[in-house]
């Protein structure tokens, strides 16, 4: 894993950049768009750190997630440094995935709680932890061109940010199992038909539609639209914490499997997944 005490961020390392408007929209933009904007450790640490910045920004009323490139998150990096995690033994990997996964569930929380309202606008590719990402905004607009899916069962893991928890959330359990369970790839129209988007726009509307609806919301008074976010979130998200660390140690066990090793190794390949259970 990367240094989780450093603060800094390396120039030319930026997973994630901050521009804030004069409007009070505060900008986060995915900006490795020749990675298909991959999510990494590092990624997960700079999202804490700028939801920590946003957090205390009186001047920021809505935060507007995007992404540069064809993708919004194609899923995560494999090629990012620190991406396996070893360990003396079985039981010792399998702690430290636990505790690396909490680690990153903490920072995805400080950005999922954030008192300003988050809106995400996704285009292109959403899969695996992009679609998770995605899945922590408070409203969602995506472009028709965008693809959805939870493909981490194909490969013999569980899903660890808790996407799938989400899904059931907003769109039922049924659906939740079903993208979870088969890897389905659903488009732009499906996720709006089940409630996980909220607005659908052609591919070059995408901007200005999220823009409009971060103005629209930032010219509301914002105490009120914070306390509105923060009494919903407490109503939806009763018992989500709960089950989000029972989704870390699922992940954990299923990340030292010999099935996952299989899965990664299959992907590389490209040929099918031969998984035992083990």
């Amino acid at each position: 894993m990367i240094d989780t005490l450093d603060q800094r961020v390396a120039e030319g390392e930026e997973r994630i950049r901050l521009d804030v408007t004069d409007s009070g929209v505060g900008i986060l933009t995915l900006c490795r768009p020749d990675k298909l904007n991959g999510w990494s450790w590092e990624s997960s640490r700079q999202l804490g750190l700028l939801a920590d910045r946003l957090r205390f920004d009186e001047t920021v009323k809505v935060v507007l997630l995007r992404a540069e490139g064809r993708a919004f998150c194609a899923g995560i990096d494999v090629t990012a440094p620190g991406g396996a995690i070893t360990g003396r033994s079985p039981a010792e990997r399998t702690h430290r995935y636990y505790e690396g996964i909490r680690w990153a569930h903490e920072r995805f929380a400080a950005f999922a709680r954030l008192p300003q309202p988050v809106i995400a606008a996704v285009q292109g590719y959403c899969l695996g932890f992009g679609f998770e990402l995605a899945l922590m905004a408070d409203i969602r607009v995506a472009a028709d061109d965008a693809v959805f899916a939870l493909p981490e069962t194909g490969i013999g893991v569980a899903v660890d940010a808790g996407g799938d928890l989400r899904i059931a959330r907003d769109a039922g359990a049924g659906w939740a199992k079903l993208l979870a369970l088969t890897g389905r790839r659903i488009d732009a129209a499906t996720a709006e038909r089940i409630g996980l988007l909220q607005q659908v726009v052609p591919v070059g509307e995408l901007e200005a539609a999220a823009g409009a609806l971060a103005a629209e919301i930032a010219a509301n008074a914002p105490l009120a639209v914070r306390s509105v976010k923060r009494a919903i979130d407490t109503f939806a998200d009763a018992g989500l914490a709960e089950a989000l660390d029972r989704a870390a140690l699922a992940a954990a066990l299923t990340l030292t499997s010999e099935d996952a090793r299989e899965g990664y190794a299959a992907k590389a390949a490209r040929r099918p997944p031969t998984f035992d259970g083990r």
